[in-house]
């Protein structure tokens, strides 16, 4: 008798929708030159202690979640994986503002501006 092992892909940690992806792909067309992706961390900041970066990444850190998106690789500081488990993020303008929008289900709370999260 066979035995066979079947792995399944892991879920990455944020889910990107078509909007977020579009504006990697639109800031990885306009990247300085040596950059290899865009990269999400959680650096503490603000009033409720932990804001959302999104930076250019010019090495890739093995420790770093990986997401392969038709635009360009995004990466997830791995210190801020466990804040953004079950995060989805969203690319949002209107007529005053842009940016990137995210509905984490691992705050417990924010700042009243905005700016800053609590887990």
């Amino acid at each position: 008798m066979t035995s066979t092992t079947t792995t399944r892909a892991r879920p990455a940690a944020v889910l990107l929708t078509p909007g977020a992806e579009t504006r990697i792909a639109n800031l990885m067309a306009q990247a300085p030159e040596g950059t290899i992706g865009v990269k999400l961390s959680t650096p503490r900041r603000g009033c409720s202690g932990l804001a959302y970066s999104v930076d250019y990444v010019t090495a890739e850190s093995p420790m770093d979640e990986k997401i392969a998106t038709p635009g360009g690789t995004f990466y997830i500081d791995a210190a801020s994986v466990l804040y953004l488990i079950g995060s989805t993020m969203d690319w949002r303008e209107d007529d005053f503002t842009a940016g990137f929008v995210f509905d984490n289900p691992n705050a417990k709370g924010a700042c009243g501006c905005g700016e800053s999260f609590t887990v």
